[in-house]
């Protein structure tokens, strides 16, 4: 009952952009005060270990263009969780979706090699294919969850998760087989020099994959805040009842939400493979599909907070590696930090919707006392 008169339900929640700020720094800086404590384990000093873990990344140019190739496909998966999650479809498919943008891109790829069918293309003619085969791509295999729910009620979460596993199975035996280069690793060969992203930041492997992801972060924003069809698209994930009384077709716009998440996630796969890894091979996703579902929490479901926050959540893998050779302290517990980093931001929600009342627990002292003077 304390609890209850203590924590007053707030009549509409704290939206600003000031106590979202507030709440998310409080929580990152509570799981760094946790996590030190981890540090004191290793007999190692938390200032100096938390020094090396955001210095190379974040001082340091090499660093930091690492930290931007990690961000990219991350932003963009996050981008894609965004749109399906606020549009009430709990899409968990992003791993496959990745997969297949990767493989389509390589697919158009290698065939503008010097010796294959279509032959060499301008890059400027190139990326726009390669960006719309894979959206296309990572769309439809993401729509299929999408019309499945919508037509015959089936759970999407359970039905993406397991279309993981056939998009991974399907890589596993390309490059192995049809598209397999001479050798023994399953892998595709090189691709062409002239589809790679160029390089964005001198003397770094930062490419343009980064611009890629704050355009789609500028564009889901507008859809999602300007658009009418975005309004539509949040209203049926509140409250599809409701969304269906006002005239929309909420089977429609579920479809809608699962070819755009699946789109966006298939571009995380395509600038991977054009920016990074410049050939297909098994095991490229190597789980950003889930990684960037954690980076759309930490974000809180904004697509302007997911381009900053993937850079963040990339830059600590960059600088876990070398905490680990400075500090001799093992990178796993950059992964704890990250997950409670998460956990609290998440509970931090709290103070959005309940705010403390002092009052309750002044009023329940004097009862106390006057209890105990009779």
């Amino acid at each position: 009952m304390l609890m209850a008169k203590l924590f007053e339900r707030r009549l509409t929640p704290a939206d600003s952009p000031l106590v979202i700020a507030g709440t998310t720094i409080f929580a990152l800086l509570a799981a760094m005060l946790i996590t030190s404590f981890l540090f004191i384990l290793y007999d190692a000093n938390p200032l100096q270990a938390y020094y090396a873990l955001f210095h190379e990344p974040f001082a340091t140019l090499r660093g930091f263009g690492y930290a931007l190739v990690r961000a990219s496909p991350l932003a963009l998966i996050a981008l894609g969780t965004i749109v399906s999650w606020r549009s009430g479809f709990a899409y968990l498919g992003f791993e496959g979706t990745f997969v297949i943008g990767a493989t389509a891109a390589a697919w158009l790829a290698l065939l503008t090699a010097t010796d294959a069918r279509v032959g060499p293309l301008p890059f400027a003619i190139f990326l726009p294919l390669a960006i719309l085969a894979s959206f296309v791509a990572g769309g439809i295999w993401a729509g299929i969850v999408g019309v499945l729910k919508a037509r015959v009620g089936g759970n999407e979460v359970l039905i993406s998760l397991m279309a993981n596993y056939v998009a991974i199975f399907l890589l596993q035996y390309l490059v192995s087989g049809p598209i397999r280069a001479p050798g023994s690793l399953p892998e595709t060969r090189q691709l062409p020099r002239a589809t790679w992203l160029p390089f964005v930041l001198p003397h770094t492997r930062a490419h343009a994959g980064i611009l890629i992801a704050i355009a789609a972060a500028a564009l889901v924003w507008m859809l999602l805040k300007k658009m009418p069809l975005g309004y539509e698209l949040i209203v049926t994930g509140f409250n599809p009842f409701a969304a269906r009384y006002a005239g929309i077709n909420v089977a429609r716009r579920l479809v809608l939400a699962a070819f755009l998440a699946g789109g966006l996630g298939a571009l995380a796969g395509t600038v991977e493979v054009l920016g990074s890894q410049h050939r297909l091979m098994d095991g490229i996703s190597g789980g950003v599909g889930f990684v960037g579902m954690i980076v759309a929490l930490l974000a809180r479901l904004d697509p302007i907070a997911a381009v900053p926050t993937a850079i963040l959540y990339g830059g600590l893998s960059v600088g876990a590696d070398a905490m680990q050779r400075r500090a001799s302290i093992p990178s796993s517990i950059t992964f704890i930090l990250q997950s409670l980093a998460v956990l609290l931001v998440l509970i931090s929600d709290v103070v959005r919707y309940y705010r403390i009342n002092p009052s309750a627990l002044w009023r329940r002292n004097e009862a106390v006392a006057e209890g105990a003077a009779e």
